[in-house]
């Protein structure tokens, strides 16, 4: 009875495995589908030849490199891409900076107004982009900030804190304590505590929150349309939004060509920092 009970059970858990292995398989493939599908269209649509109307997933057609060629020669596309990564360094580097020092104040000091700072975090956070959109033109027409990249990158870095300034205290707060203190009787101080210590221990992320600062105006189109005005001085995702907005006159091949050499300064990145979300979770870990 015991042998027979027992082959029961394996029977049972070699089903349960069997049918978690599919289900698992199964979601997997249908979000590889989900992700490469409009890719290939975009891929496709890029290198074909003649002004395409509509995005169409097809490898029959001739393909060719001038709608690159086109893009960069009878378009403001190069401007608007060179403005848009200038915008993209600049507002990862400083909310990167920002937001990496205030988790580090807000992790482990204690300070008058700490708790009452946090809240308000959340309470600005949970104000959207869209309800605020009048008074940032408010704002840019009384400082001679409107269609003006810097207080573009002014609000995203602003809008990004908040937030961002939590994420990191939360992984600021993983790190202990005894690190810290460990460090003071060797006789460092704050800033050589932070810096060789405990800063090598966040630098996942640090990673994480670089690349989503550096991502931010490559896609965000809604806040930037509102206050950039001049064709030239537009981001990338207006100036591409300009080559599909009229139907009876869409260039989809350009929007495609420009859309994929968005993904190459983000890829860059990408791959220059994945090796900090390893790395990171063990140097400094130990005393040399």
């Amino acid at each position: 009875m015991n042998t027979m009970a027992k082959q029961k059970r394996i029977r049972t858990q070699k089903n349960q495995r069997f049918w978690n292995k599919l289900f698992t398989y199964a979601y997997l493939i249908g979000l590889s589908i989900v992700v490469i599908y409009p890719l290939l269209i975009t891929i496709t649509s890029a290198f074909k030849a003649g002004n395409l109307m509509a995005f169409d997933l097809s490898f029959d057609a001739n393909w060719t490199l001038d709608n690159f060629r086109r893009l960069f020669n009878d378009t403001l596309y190069t401007r608007w891409y060179m403005s848009t990564l200038r915008v993209a360094v600049i507002t990862m580097l400083i909310q990167v900076s920002a937001i990496t020092l205030a988790g580090f104040a807000y992790s482990r000091y204690r300070f008058v107004g700490r708790k009452s700072t946090l809240k308000f975090f959340l309470i600005v956070q949970m104000v959207p982009t869209m309800a605020a959109l009048t008074a940032f033109y408010v704002m840019a027409l009384l400082i001679g900030g409107l269609d003006q990249h810097w207080f573009l990158i002014f609000i995203y870095i602003g809008g990004g804190i908040p937030m961002n300034t939590w994420l990191m205290k939360g992984y600021f707060d993983t790190v202990p304590i005894e690190l810290d203190e460990s460090a003071r009787l060797d006789g460092a101080g704050h800033v050589r505590t932070f810096w060789q210590i405990i800063l090598p221990l966040v630098r996942p992320m640090i990673a994480v929150q670089a690349l989503w600062a550096f991502m931010s105006p490559f896609g965000e189109y809604m806040l930037a349309r509102f206050l950039l005005r001049s064709p030239e001085n537009y981001t990338v995702a207006i100036g591409l939004q300009t080559f599909i907005n009229d139907p009876r006159q869409q260039r989809v091949a350009l929007f495609a060509a420009g859309a994929i050499l968005i993904a190459v300064p983000i890829s860059t990145l990408f791959f220059f920092l994945q090796k900090n979300f390893v790395a990171g979770l063990t140097a400094g870990g130990t005393k040399g």
